[in-house]
């Protein structure tokens, strides 16, 4: 699958809000709004996971070269994944959600 085909919005499952395309390159896996995303991968992007469970915020970290990443943990079967965060685009993740997980970590 070609990554602008990746880049579509969704409905989020958590939260029901709309959520945009990204506008920046890249294309968002989580809600900017609550900042939840859905188990849809087994490596990034690839979409060959089939537990589609929810993927919960539990964290956020600093990577050196990608900046402020967000840490989710799948409430259904534990897996853990990491991804950045979405700041420069038309719908940016919620500051205060973000620092709300700092807060947590």
């Amino acid at each position: 699958m070609a990554r602008r085909d990746e880049n579509t919005g969704f409905t989020c499952a958590y939260c029901g809000k709309k959520v945009l395309a990204l506008t920046n390159g890249s294309y968002r896996n989580h809600c900017p709004a609550c900042l939840y995303s859905l188990h849809v991968d087994e490596m990034p992007g690839d979409r060959a996971s089939n537990c589609r469970g929810l993927m919960e915020p539990v964290g956020v970290k600093f990577h050196s070269n990608k900046g402020l990443q967000l840490v989710h943990q799948c409430t259904k079967c534990g897996d853990v994944a990491v991804c950045r965060s979405a700041t420069d685009t038309v719908q940016p993740d919620d500051v205060s959600a973000l620092c709300r997980l700092i807060n947590l970590y």
